[in-house]
């Protein structure tokens, strides 16, 4: 049953690279959708086979100084695949196909921010780089039972550190280094609704899969995970709805499409630990947090995140693993050591989950900014270069 259950898991985080691919290509103008869904689908190739080839062992297998795994398993060479993987209780072929998915979407999800301002062979590099680089070794240090955060007691059910702060800050990092502010040639982007919609759609089913089957099994944890993800969704979007009415006075379809993914971010790092009515008020604060910064903070620090990659996932993943230290019980998940502050836990786990957010900010900040900045260099003539083919 487990493993059917994880095999299913698997293919719904799979529809999510083509849902976030048709979610983007909702917001920019026409010229730019090939680009998008391109992108995106190149994952599937690119960064799958790298997982194949090095991911899994760097992330899973070994380990350094808690930090990174080992470089002995070139293309699963040595690994038992029908082996328990750890403490799982699941073969390692399904726990590897499982966090491959993971490994094809987080660049996915970033990778909008080049969207008509690199030629291919920028995003095949920077990808390889950043791969390697940031997203294996933060996989295993917060994920890993041997990783350094992991050990310290950081909680990240499904990944908002590893996944959604990693991504938002790579996305802020390549708007701000690769070129002056971009302004499509000053054409205003009509957009498409029906695919904001129908990405909103594939996005949040995949959801089920991304967070249940963080639990890796059928358990109460599965169960609670759906239902905090749906109730957290639900609440940010009505709070999205709200604040457009206040702020905006009109409400709309991408807005709210926009606010329910940023509940599914936030709730995203503590589905398995946090009650409903925890996951209400992350979807709440999710919403406040990112609709502030997308509408006034990313315009007073003039920043270039037109697709507002980081004010979705780097800023509602930032509140929600936060909030992990809040909202986090033992009623819930017994693997918690220490309750979350407004369950009695005191400072403990917030201070961890506050120290795991900073430390994954600065580890992507720092690492992401030299390689951006090096392939800069080696392709100082694929950058910003007006009207790219797909070269």
């Amino acid at each position: 049953m487990d493993v059917v259950f994880m095999i299913l898991s698997t293919i719904l985080v799979w529809l999510m690279v083509p849902g976030i691919a048709v979610f983007y290509s909702g917001f920019v103008p026409h010229k730019d959708v090939t680009r998008i869904l391109f992108d995106s689908f190149l994952m599937f190739g690119l960064a799958g086979l790298l997982w194949i080839a090095i991911g899994f062992p760097i992330a899973f297998e070994g380990d350094n100084f808690g930090v990174i795994g080992n470089f002995n398993h070139l293309f699963l060479s040595g690994i038992d695949l029908s082996s328990t993987y750890g403490t799982t209780k699941l073969p390692t072929i399904i726990y590897l196909l499982f966090q491959m998915m993971f490994a094809i979407l987080t660049p996915a999800l970033f990778l909008g921010a080049v969207a008509s301002r690199t030629r291919i062979r920028f995003v095949v590099f920077f990808v390889l780089l950043w791969s390697i680089f940031i997203y294996y070794p933060l996989a295993h240090i917060v994920w890993s039972s041997t990783g350094f955060l992991a050990k310290l007691g950081v909680l990240d059910f499904a990944g908002g550190t590893v996944i959604h702060i990693n991504a938002g800050i790579t996305a802020l990092i390549l708007a701000i280094l690769l070129r002056e502010p971009y302004k499509y040639n000053n054409e205003q982007a009509k957009g498409n609704n029906l695919w904001i919609l129908m990405g909103t759609v594939l996005l949040w089913l995949g959801w089920y899969g991304f967070n249940a089957g963080s639990a890796l099994n059928v358990s109460f944890q599965t169960l609670n995970a759906v239902l905090t993800t749906t109730v957290a969704a639900c609440s940010a979007l009505v709070t999205w709805i709200i604040l457009e009415q206040i702020f905006k006075a009109r409400v709309t379809l991408s807005g709210i499409c926009t606010g329910s993914i940023c509940g599914l971010v936030g709730i995203t790092p503590g589905t398995g630990y946090v009650t409903v009515f925890g996951s209400v008020i992350i979807g709440v604060v999710s919403a406040l947090g990112s609709f502030y910064f997308m509408n006034y903070l990313k315009y007073q620090w003039h920043l270039n995140d037109y697709l507002d990659i980081f004010g979705c996932h780097g800023v509602s993943g930032i509140i929600g693993s936060i909030c992990v230290g809040l909202f986090a019980t033992k009623s819930v998940n017994k693997s918690v050591i220490t309750n979350g502050l407004l369950y009695g836990g005191g400072l403990k786990q917030f201070g961890l989950q506050l120290f795991g957010v900073i430390f994954t900010i600065a580890f992507v900040s720092i690492v992401g900014v030299a390689i951006t900045q090096g392939l800069k260099k080696v392709f100082k003539d694929d950058i910003a270069i007006p009207n790219l083919e797909l070269a």
